[in-house]
């Protein structure tokens, strides 16, 4: 357990937004199946990334790691021996890998740390089973390590998308490469849809073609992915928390290499901050966000659910009364992230009270100092830190090498717009 001292002030300067977690993921994939040298461009190099990297030399990609390039080559031969495959703690390389070894009649054994062994998959397994895999939890009661071995075909599923977005965006990644036309229909209420938007920009220009029409994904089979390469975007996820620094302390923050042409949920963010009072500047590439953050707000993150500590945070350090609604699957991530914004609230002395529903913050114009130094969450561990700027005294936040799973250089980008950070 590493530690980082934070003390309190205004943050100012510009920043390149690092590469998006999300669209390395998805470019990886993309890669795998195109069966032919490919680079991903600009990749996030972080715990979750490298993870599904090692997933596809398990499945029979070469991947060759460079600073602003991976290179993804197939091998001549695929083996039919059984691959056991570590996702970490990576919830993304869990819910696409499997889909993705359910393509091929290898057996497959995915494993996982910390609380991925217990996060949901009944949904997508068992559309797996209707596909024609054999999928079994040997962990028992939904639990990793799951064996998958296919290999899957066409044909109509129904798949409860109440839980993850993940799910769906596994399928459609998967489904258009396998023999047979497939329709994929959504039930329950749909959770981080624009991570589907992004799914599907990302098929698209690869030249697949899925056809959506409301719940309803129309997946000709039998595709092939062209091209062979693939620049990552910036990620707003990652800039979230360097905006949001910003409208807690009345600084500015310019983040820019955030195109505006693939989808991000996350850029939601800027939204929530220009409702709490901070002046937000849209520009093509990105965003620059100046002035505190003074008003309450209501917001419903059921489409950015990786917001909500942030915007816990950022709702204690108003003098005002906010609302945090919607996101129900936000308990199932890699901590139950609605328990933890309620805690960091409170940690920076904001009045919260929290049901199944929602979550009201009376914020306060006077933030506390935090000693928050046993969250093993990376966005819980960003969201802290970001609160501890507008603290009235040093705090203390860990684990500071959390971090590492989708933003590694958090600390060094925080400490260049001169947040007072000693590790």
């Amino acid at each position: 357990m590493t530690t980082v001292r934070i003390l309190p002030g205004a943050v100012r300067g510009a920043a390149l937004a690092p590469p998006s977690k999300s669209y390395t993921h998805r470019a990886l994939i993309a890669a795998h199946l195109a069966g032919r040298r490919y680079l991903v461009l600009h990749p996030l190099d972080a715990d979750d990334t490298r993870a599904t990297a090692r997933a596809l030399r398990r499945l029979g990609s070469r991947v060759r790691w460079g600073r602003t390039c991976w290179e993804v080559r197939p091998v001549a031969a695929e083996s039919r021996a059984r691959a056991t495959i570590q996702c970490g703690e990576s919830g993304t390389t869990l819910r696409f890998v499997a889909a993705l070894a359910a393509s091929s009649a290898r057996p497959v054994r995915l494993v996982g740390r910390g609380r991925l062994p217990s996060r949901p998959m009944a949904e997508l397994v068992q559309a797996l089973r209707e596909l024609g895999a054999r999928c079994r939890f040997a962990g028992g009661a939904g639990r990793l390590p799951l064996d998958v071995e296919g290999p899957i075909h066409g044909g109509a599923v129904r798949l409860d998308a109440s839980r993850s977005s993940q799910f769906a965006s596994a399928l459609l990644l998967t489904l258009p490469s396998v023999p047979g036309d497939s329709v994929l229909r959504l039930t329950g209420a749909i959770v981080s849809e624009p991570y589907l938007d992004a799914t599907l920009a990302v098929v698209r220009c690869h030249g697949v073609r899925i056809d959506r029409r409301g719940r309803t994904f129309v997946i000709p089979g039998s595709q092939r992915y062209h091209g062979g390469r693939f620049e990552v975007p910036g990620d707003a996820s990652s800039a979230a928390y360097l905006w949001a620094a910003a409208a807690v302390t009345g600084g500015q923050v310019r983040v820019r290499g955030i195109p505006s042409n693939w989808p991000q949920a996350d850029l939601a963010v800027l939204d929530l901050l220009e409702r709490a009072g901070a002046t937000v500047e849209r520009v093509r590439d990105g965003a620059t966000v100046r002035g505190r953050a003074r008003r309450g707000f209501a917001l419903d993150l059921t489409g950015a659910p990786d917001l909500y500590p942030l915007a816990a945070v950022v709702a204690a350090t108003v003098p005002a009364r906010s609302r945090l609604r919607g996101a129900p699957h936000v308990v199932y991530k890699e901590s139950d992230r609605r328990a933890g914004a309620v805690r960091l609230a409170r940690a920076l002395g904001a009045e919260v009270e929290a049901n199944r529903r929602e979550v009201r913050i009376q914020g306060t114009r006077t933030p506390s100092a935090v000693e928050i130094t046993d969250l093993n969450d990376h966005r819980l561990v960003m969201s802290a830190g970001v609160g501890a700027l507008a603290g009235d005294g040093p705090s203390e936040v860990g684990d500071a090498r959390a971090v590492a799973k989708s933003f590694p250089g958090f600390w060094v980008a925080l400490a260049a717009l001169g947040g007072r950070i000693d590790r």
